[in-house]
């Protein structure tokens, strides 16, 4: 089959490999049908080259028909229409049943000291091949795949792979008063569903930060008010001037690791890229750090008593933190990977519908076929053309 594969830094090709089979009982196999490129399939174009291995098939947000099923899997059939989530859970053990499924007992990758496996990602989750691909073997399907009607384009559900469910949960974690205000810094795809999930909530005031101006009027015409933070100094002060000089009840760091504005950290992803594999992954996994600029203006943003909710992803194990500022100001943080299986009954009523009230159906900007894969990434990671959200579509 064709399948998007990792070769290095910024080098994503399409490649033929492998068939994928079934391996054991509770596995699946799929044809792909539309699988997305994700800002967290960026990490692997750009900083986490010293865990990955030339060949390894990218690609967590993919959905597709079922070919063939093992033999625990009385769930699915063949022929039947499914979304895969990205963390791969099993569905009964002692954190899929708290639903904590990115932290899943069965398939937590023990050896690495992390959570649950993840489709597509690098050794540190399992190092189990992807969904951009013609092909995918799903583990533990009796549990993972949510199937969904036939009917209406991929487009209507194949955001609950990921998209969805990490936003929803990033504005749960937020825990926005009835009302209340949230800044959202970071408007891509997750930072742009998390400002619709958040007024479909009940969010009274919903600020948008980024500094990309298609990005910027997008989350303005779904209802954001909006900072281009090359408008503003002190982002900070900004969002005071608009929440009556508190900050906001809530904010989400939709950026993660890669923010803008940390030259310091660029630099040093950058030289640890440039190392010998073994001892990049060293280096990231024991002195590792992230640039931090968006998480310290989410500290400064954020009102005394209030609430942020991490959602980019962070990789640093010795980032300073202002723990000073964390403690008088008595703030919260929520984070980690989005459990998508604990969230799929409350998203999936509001795809179901012949209304959109998330926006679903024009979410993507850009659809390609996946044999256009490596043009997809380069547009993507530099903002090309508005391309905000890349689905590649295998060849039916």
């Amino acid at each position: 089959m064709k399948a998007v594969t990792w070769h290095g830094k910024r080098d994503v090709r399409v490649d033929t490999v492998p068939d994928p089979r079934i391996e054991s009982p509770t596995d699946a196999v799929i044809r792909v049908t539309s699988t997305g490129v994700c800002g967290s399939d960026l990490h692997l174009y750009e900083v986490l080259g010293p865990f990955m291995t030339e060949g390894d098939v990218l690609g967590h947000e993919p959905m597709g028909i079922v070919e063939e099923v093992g033999a625990e899997v009385t769930s699915l059939k063949a022929g039947d229409r499914v979304v895969v989530p990205f963390n791969i859970s099993c569905g009964h053990c002692f954190m899929c049943e708290r639903g904590l499924q990115s932290q899943c007992e069965t398939t937590q990758v023990t050896s690495q000291g992390k959570g649950a496996a993840l489709l597509g990602y690098t050794k540190l989750y399992g190092q189990v091949p992807g969904g951009q691909a013609e092909y995918l073997r799903v583990p533990q399907a009796q549990y993972g795949p949510i199937k969904v009607p036939d009917g209406p384009p991929d487009d209507r559900f194949v955001y609950l792979s990921d998209v969805l469910p990490t936003a929803w949960q990033a504005v749960e974690y937020a825990e926005i008063p009835a009302g209340g205000s949230v800044v959202i810094f970071g408007l891509g795809p997750i930072g742009q569903m998390c400002a619709r999930v958040a007024l479909h909530k009940g969010a009274g005031q919903v600020i948008g930060i980024d500094l990309v101006s298609e990005r910027l009027a997008r989350a303005e015409a779904h209802g954001a008010t909006v900072l281009d933070t090359r408008d503003h100094d002190d982002i900070g002060d900004a969002v005071r001037a608009l929440t009556s000089g508190r900050g906001a009840d809530s904010v989400i760091d939709a950026v993660g690791m890669e923010a803008h504005g940390a030259p310091a950290a660029r630099i040093a992803h950058n030289l640890v890229a440039a190392l010998p594999k073994a001892a990049g992954a060293l280096i990231t996994e024991k002195a590792g750090i992230d640039r931090l600029s968006v998480l310290y203006a989410a500290i400064d943003a954020v009102r005394r008593g209030g609430t942020i909710s991490l959602s980019g992803v962070y990789g640093g194990m010795i980032d300073p933190m202002p723990m000073m500022e964390l403690f008088d100001k008595q703030v919260r943080l929520h984070m980690g990977q989005a459990n998508v299986r604990r969230w799929v009954d409350d998203i999936l009523p509001l795809l179901s519908g012949a209304d959109d009230p998330l926006g679903v159906d024009d979410f993507a900007t850009h659809r390609l076929p996946l044999h256009e894969a490596p043009r997809a990434y380069e547009m993507f990671q530099k903002k090309l053309h508005g391309a905000q959200k890349v689905l590649l579509q295998p060849a039916s």
